[in-house]
């Protein structure tokens, strides 16, 4: 009989034990298919980063400025090769004399072919071009890098939207639940009415600042569907509760001397540069003499003033060359603003190189800092979450009163935000050091993609520490009044 009794326990035991996990499975199972019901997908980066590419309108115009840069070269050499043209005319002539009239047709073909054999000025116009179409590619690329980083910045700052919302919500509901306990201790005259007034205040507070955050979503999720050219619905991937975040292993000299070499936006200037060189030489040519060869071959039977000539074929060849004397002073005035040009291009550049250097020391110390902030974060967070847990403890025996005990349970919700923003913060960094570096690539926006995991999976970070029970915990077992 008592071995029937122990059989039926464990079966009620495991039952009773199964129930939840068949429950929470179901609302699991439900989530899933409302969530595909309803189009609410997951997104992440690296698919935000791939319609980005063909739908942001920053880097189609980059990319459409640099084609018409290869056009415009090949429109360049082409003066320089051989220019044929070919004319012919049909005529119908009427010649009267004393003696005659002469009613008669004409015809008059040429074929002519002209070639540069000493044209300077072509010449340079042709390096300008292809310096200039150098210049559009590395502009193109330095677009591409910038809207890259740019797409990142939105997402991360659509994410601490999120997650500010969330957290308001959460102490929200925390606040709002302990503030209803206040309000039965004060209707009891167990608590004071400062307390009651302080927290209604807190209630009230957070309530603005819900409005506030879900207007702030709003707005980054636009920011985000201007990118991609639509309405972004889904929800966003999350960075991981743990995450592992390493810097390179490079020093900063290394991200220095590859932003010297490799940054796009430093070699569009130094093509800049080039391109005013070449404007500025072909200025000066304008007081070079040029030399041109000419083929000319003509079948006419059409003589002086439309006269009547047996037929003839005639072929020449000429080298023509010619000598600018003087020009009313325009040639010198073109030289000297280009000239000037070419000044104001050399301290742009100079501008941009240090921008350069700032931008990629500015990112390397933010790396650095970035990751002993988020190890701090994590302590200070564990530390805000064990103070909040004894402020609990404290308010059960009476000890501490229940303002006391919600501020800590704001300093915990800051902490979380801080810890989340500091990761936030060290992704930008190292983004914008690569980008500044000139060695960004889609391969690292593929591993800063790596990091992120749906809202659904348990590793995303936990943002609600007091939302789902009572911050404020019950009376001690000794029925010890608390005097709030």
């Amino acid at each position: 009989m008592s071995q029937l009794k122990s059989t039926s326990y464990w079966l009620v035991l495991i039952a009773a034990l199964s129930g939840p996990v068949q429950v929470l499975a179901q609302v699991q199972d439900a989530a899933a298919t409302a969530r595909s019901r309803d189009g609410q997908a997951v997104v992440d980066l690296w698919q935000l980063f791939q319609e980005a590419t063909v739908e942001d309108q920053r880097i189609l115009a980059a990319q459409a400025r640099s084609q018409s840069g290869q056009w415009r070269k090949r429109e360049a050499l082409g003066q320089l090769l051989p220019q044929v043209n070919a004319s012919g005319s049909f005529s119908r002539s009427e010649q009267e004399t004393e003696q005659n009239r002469l009613l008669y047709n004409g015809d008059r073909y040429m074929l002519g072919l002209s070639q540069a054999l000493y044209d300077p000025k072509i010449w340079h116009n042709y390096r300008r071009f292809n310096e200039l179409a150098q210049q559009q590619a590395a502009e193109y690329e330095a677009t591409r890098e910038a809207a890259t980083v740019d797409l990142i910045e939105r997402y991360f700052i659509a994410l601490a939207a999120e997650d500010e919302l969330e957290l308001v919500k959460a102490e929200l509901r925390a606040t709002q639940h302990n503030f209803d306990r206040v309000n039965a201790l004060y209707a009891r005259q167990l608590a004071m009415v400062t307390d009651r007034l302080e927290m209604s205040a807190r209630v009230d507070a957070l309530k603005a600042a819900e409005i506030k955050a879900h207007n702030t979503v709003a707005i980054s999720r636009e920011a985000l569907s201007e990118l991609v050219g639509h309405t972004l619905s889904g929800q966003l991937k999350r960075i991981g509760e743990h995450a592992n975040f390493y810097p390179p292993a490079q020093e900063l000299e290394y991200w220095e001397q590859q932003a010297m070499a490799s940054n796009p936006t430093l070699l569009a200037r130094l093509k800049a540069v080039d391109v005013a060189q070449a404007s500025l030489r072909q200025a000066k040519s304008g007081h070079l003499p040029s030399v041109s060869l000419n083929l000319t071959a003509q079948r006419s039977d059409i003589g002086y003033e439309n006269s009547i000539t047996p037929r003839t074929d005639t072929y020449v060849a000429s080298v023509g060359v010619l000598v600018p004397i003087y020009s009313g002073g325009s040639t010198s005035a073109q030289v000297s603003s280009t000239y000037a040009d070419l000044m104001t291009t050399e301290h742009e550049l100079e501008s941009v190189r240090r921008e350069v250097i700032r931008e990629t020391r500015t990112a390397y110390y933010g790396m650095e800092a970035g990751l002993n902030k988020i190890a701090a974060s994590r302590k200070a967070l564990e530390s805000a979450r064990k103070s909040r847990q004894a402020a609990e403890k404290a308010f059960g025996f009476g000890v501490m009163n229940a303002v006391d005990v919600l501020n800590t349970v704001k300093d915990e919700y800051a902490t979380h935000r801080d810890l989340l923003k500091s990761q936030y913060d060290f992704i930008m960094n190292t983004m914008v050091l690569r980008r500044w570096s000139g060695t960004l690539v889609d391969d690292d926006v593929r591993k800063v993609n790596e990091w992120l995991v749906s809202p659904d999976d348990p590793q995303t970070i936990d943002l609600s520490p007091c939302a789902d029970y009572p911050c404020l915990p019950p009376s001690s077992a000794t029925g010890q009044t608390r005097h709030l």
